[in-house]
């Protein structure tokens, strides 16, 4: 469809982008209306008259005057609803040719206008002399345009038909009805090619129908359907200036259920917040031990909640979503943090390491996978992740949560801010507390620096150990001269697990075991056997045993697993690599609690290593323990001590006893040394044994039973000694290191008995100098060393002299 031809008043008509003639008012630059031409119909040919008399309404005068037309009228009698969207209108300016006003979108050929209230609609321009019609407004004009346009009542009450593709209702932007006037106009359906779509609007929406609010069902004109002089190419996604209609959505569920149930919905939203303050808090308060713990502990005012809302309050929407979002995640790790750091006081006596505790989690896992069985652990497990993950989510929502509540209320919580940090500063300065702790917190913020040093010490520590391993005082020793005055003995070392001071002192366990070591060392004097006992402070606490065994074999403080990793991988002299290295004993470990490959047996200078699957046992494992003391000691004698040794050599042996290892349910009894056979006899003991998860989860109980443990490897220990022990057997036994916390308590040492054993004299007269107790039981004021001191005060103690290797 062309456009209509331009006035005889112009000379030289201007040219379009498509070669059309461009109005004389955007060929000028100006904004006033193209001279009026007759009205240009379908091909060309004139319009109908009454098309042409409808169009001349947007000629009417100014707005607020008055119009008798008949079309007016005609309107007027039949109600109106006004359409669903008011598309935008391009200007002059928006128009390559600067003389068209086009739609942004054209409905397809049929549809029908939207209804409002069941009333027809009625696109008349704002500036109506009338004034009382419904009129769709795209957009605001500029100022200094001509915006009064209309649209002939007859093509808004039927479809408009189409001729060769085009629409037949759209006359040329210059005809003398006004349509090209410049300017955006009031007519939905004034440009060339638009068609209205018709359809319903939902009751209660604004009569002005807003795009946002009513479902646009138009579609975009395309071509030839396009108002002339408007490019093929043109969007509304390219046109600034006009206002794309979106599709609404239907309400989502919960968006209905808000708008059906407001106060309902108002509770809920209370209600969460209250939670996201109070999970916020809790984990910015959250103690990192569980000692003492109870309300009070979370009764407290975290500076870092101050802080943070401070932030919050300064930032952008944007910024502060994410750093909402951020924070959540890193008060989530921190609480995670916290609970490793629980876990491990109470089960190891220190904090947790980043650095170099991740792989004890496995350990962790065997351990109740043995205690517990392998389902509900695995349940337990699956159980822990979930939480886990839960609350990652549930913080950084509520952080998000809180963040949004204080940019909507920017004033009070600008107050509140203010208050609570002044609190904050007064109650800090005062020292005031609450349930034993001050008032104001800084527990995250705390958790967070301690965590970063204890990292840098992990890390620089590495290299300082690594250098301390190198130095060694008896590295350059000559084997003649290590351990003379042992010659011709056999060296018994044994660990007794988790056997600790508390076994001896504490009121609960130390009566039962006290009394085993009265009666064994009664046992032991009888059969021509002597002891002296003392005390060595361990490197560990409550689990970790490879570290307490490292530590009084190596002579080097090793309290974690990079250093125990830098001594295995060093030539630095171990105890039992000691006997080794003088080439006049063999050399032997017995070792029923190791299930897997163990490559610290070259470190230890051991010939031969016993596992737990080499030691032929049928019987049921109790618990974490393989198989039962008195077995593997039978076992040792079976297979190593009692056989002759043809070469003349000596023994050295390493034996770990494991029966005392926690959860300590069930726990073996003593049997017939004749009747031990392959294990199986003990079928029955583990059977009526107790349950491990009634022993853990008693703490009185758990106590009672780790008790009645030592008891039993004790037993077994010295009864083994005096059935098969001989005149040049010398027995070295100790305990590992502590029980748990919650047997032991959670101010208890690190002490554990050590003791040396023997019927040569000359092997305790050398070291009467210790100040070592008589017998098997130190007294309370025995001696303490450090375990990291026994290697070479025991090598001084037998003759051997110090030659240092330097790093």
């Amino acid at each position: 469809m062309g456009s209509a031809p331009n006035s005889a008043a112009e000379t030289t008509p201007a040219k379009g982008p498509n070669g059309q003639p461009r109005s004389a008012s955007a060929a000028e630059g100006g904004t006033k209306t193209a001279p009026a031409t007759p009205a240009e119909g379908v091909d060309g040919k004139p319009a109908p008259a009454e098309t042409a008399s409808a169009k001349s309404a947007s000629t009417a005068p100014a707005r607020g005057a008055k119009a008798d037309s008949a079309e007016d009228k005609a309107v007027e009698a039949t109600p109106a609803k006004r359409p669903a969207a008011k598309p935008r209108r391009k200007t002059s300016g928006d128009s390559p040719t600067g003389d068209s006003t086009k739609t942004e979108a054209a409905a397809d050929e049929g549809a029908i206008a939207p209804r409002v209230n069941g009333k027809s609609p009625r696109a008349a321009s704002d500036n109506s002399p009338t004034g009382d019609t419904p009129t769709t407004e795209a957009a605001t004009p500029a100022a200094g345009t001509d915006t009064d346009t209309a649209q002939d009542d007859t093509t808004e009450a039927t479809p408009t038909p189409r001729a060769n593709g085009k629409s037949s209702r759209a006359a040329s932007d210059n005809s003398p009805g006004g349509d090209g006037a410049t300017g955006p106009s009031r007519d939905a359906d004034a440009s060339e090619g638009a068609k209205v779509a018709i359809g319903e609007i939902p009751e209660g929406a604004a009569p002005g129908g807003s795009p946002a609010a009513v479902q646009d069902v138009t579609g975009s004109a395309s071509g030839a359907d396009k108002a002339p002089g408007t490019d093929a190419g043109d969007s509304p996604a390219q046109d600034g200036n006009r206002t794309a209609t979106a599709p609404t959505k239907s309400p989502s569920w919960s968006a209905r259920w808000r708008a059906n149930n407001p106060r309902a919905a108002q509770g809920l939203s209370l209600a969460l917040t209250v939670v996201a303050a109070i999970l916020v808090v809790m984990a910015l308060v959250m103690p990192s031990s569980v000692v003492g713990i109870g309300p009070a502990k979370f009764l407290r005012l975290p500076g870092e909640a101050i802080v943070g809302a401070a932030v919050m309050l300064a930032l952008p929407r944007r910024p502060r979503v994410i750093l909402a979002a951020v924070s959540g995640v890193v008060l989530a790790v921190v609480t995670v943090l916290n609970w490793l750091d629980m876990g491990f006081h109470q089960y190891l006596g220190r904090n947790f390491n980043m650095v170099l505790d991740w792989t004890l989690l496995g350990d962790a896992q065997s351990y109740l996978e043995d205690s517990l069985g392998r389902t509900a652990t695995l349940a337990a497990t699956a159980g822990l992740i979930v939480v886990v993950l839960l609350m990652f989510v549930a913080l950084a929502l509520s952080v998000v949560r809180l963040s949004n509540l204080v940019a909507r209320h920017q004033s009070t919580a600008t107050r509140a801010t203010l208050i609570a940090g002044v609190a904050w500063i007064t109650c800090s300065s005062l020292g005031l507390e609450m349930g034993g702790l001050p008032f104001a917190s800084d527990t995250t913020a705390v958790v967070m620096q301690s965590q970063a040093k204890r990292v840098a010490d992990s890390l620089r520590d590495e290299a300082e150990f690594g250098k301390v391993a190198k130095v060694d005082a008896f590295g350059n020793t000559p084997p003649a001269q290590l351990v003379p005055d042992l010659r011709g003995k056999d060296m018994l070392f044994t660990f007794i697990e988790s056997y600790g001071r508390s076994a001896i002192e504490d009121p609960i366990m130390a009566p039962g075991v006290d009394k085993t070591l009265d009666v064994r060392t009664k046992a032991l004097a009888k059969a021509g056997y002597h002891a002296k006992s003392g005390w060595l402070t361990s490197a560990t606490y409550g689990g970790s045993s490879w570290l307490g065994h490292s530590t009084t074999l190596s002579g080097l403080w090793i309290s974690n697993q990079q250093r125990y990793r830098t001594v295995m991988a060093s030539d630095h002299l171990s105890l039992t690599k000691v006997f080794k290295k003088t080439g006049d004993w063999d050399t032997v470990g017995v070792m029923p609690g190791v299930q897997k490959a163990w490559p610290e047996q070259s470190y230890y200078g051991l010939d031969k290593v016993y596992n737990a699957f080499e030691l032929g046992y049928k019987g049921p494992k109790f618990s974490w323990s393989t198989m039962p003391d008195q077995y593997a000691l039978e076992q040792f004698q079976k297979r190593v001590h009692g056989k002759k040794r043809t070469d003349g050599k000596s023994l050295m042996s390493e034996v770990i006893l494991t029966s005392s290892h926690q959860p300590w349910a069930p726990i073996p009894k003593m049997v017939g040394w004749d009747q031990l056979g392959d294990g199986s006899i003990f079928k029955g003991i583990e059977a009526a044994g107790n349950k491990s998860a009634d022993v853990i989860a008693d703490t009185t109980k758990s106590r009672q039973e780790y008790g009645k443990s030592i008891q039993y490897s004790v037993t077994a220990l010295t009864e083994w000694l005096t059935r098969y022990g001989s005149k040049d057997t010398v027995l070295v036994f100790l305990g590992d290191h502590q029980p748990i916390a919650r047997v032991s308590g959670n101010h208890a040492s690190r002490d554990v008995p050590i003791s040396i054993v023997a019927k040569d004299p000359k092997v305790l007269d050398k070291v009467a100098n210790w100040g070592w107790s008589d017998g098997l039981r130190p007294a309370h004021d025995a001696p303490v060393w450090k375990m990291s001191a026994f290697r070479d005060r025991f090598l001084t103690a037998y003759g051997s002299t110090p030659h240092p290797k330097k790093g």
